[in-house]
């Protein structure tokens, strides 16, 4: 079960700020990769990018807010993804991430507190190594989306998230390669790839944070 948002946000905090615990990791993320995986990208080094999970509350509920991409983005049309992008100059990656979600959906980067930070993904097939970020705001933000890159606003509850039956798996093919693709679907839409590689380990910290020792294993 899970606790109340404010409760779960002081552990995630207190978690994600104690150097001295591992992550889930690796282990989590690969929960959700397709299979078999794609060999890693050849360019080196790899661009680094940020993304935000957002969280928020909505009818009493933890929220947190994903986007279907338009069909003119560089990477991953019409693909659902979390906010976010390419850091640019010096910035951290949270500061990246709030920039890209205030670009996207017109979230006030001010309202905004940042939680802490997920393990980093290495992206083979666009070339990035994703920073994952997690924040709340007090409120639902007034969402706004950039028609040039966001095609729909999805809200998502955490515990739609956290429902063993919303993981399906599909044989899909991906490059030329036919592949096991796990997705979480939600709302009509198959969210699968990075996105749902670092949903993975968000819901295998949370299940850490709860209590149950024994996880969930999301693999067929």
């Amino acid at each position: 079960m899970l606790p109340p948002m404010n409760e779960l946000l002081q552990r995630l905090g207190r978690r994600l700020g104690d150097g001295s615990q591992a992550l889930p990791g690796a282990a989590a993320q690969d929960q959700m990769a397709p299979a078999p995986r794609r060999a890693p990208a050849s360019r080196s080094p790899l661009a680094q990018a940020a993304v935000l999970v957002l969280f928020y509350p909505l009818g009493g509920r933890a929220h947190f807010v994903l986007t279907q991409r338009t069909a003119t983005v560089t990477h991953h049309r019409l693909q659902v993804s979390l906010p976010g992008g390419r850091l640019e100059g010096q910035e951290t990656p949270a500061e990246a991430a709030l920039r890209e979600t205030h670009e996207e959906l017109a979230v006030n980067p001010a309202s905004v507190t940042i939680v802490g930070s997920l393990s980093p993904l290495a992206v083979s097939v666009s070339g990035f190594v994703i920073h994952p970020v997690v924040g709340s705001t007090g409120r639902r933000p007034d969402f706004t989306a950039d028609p040039r890159e966001v095609a729909r606003i999805i809200e998502v509850s955490l515990e739609t998230l956290a429902d063993p039956c919303s993981v399906k798996h599909e044989a899909w093919s991906v490059d030329g390669i036919d592949r096991v693709v796990p997705f979480f679907e939600i709302d009509g839409h198959k969210v699968w790839g990075a996105t749902a590689m670092i949903l993975s380990e968000l819901l295998a910290l949370i299940d850490d944070l709860s209590g149950d020792t024994a996880g969930r294993d999301r693999r067929p």
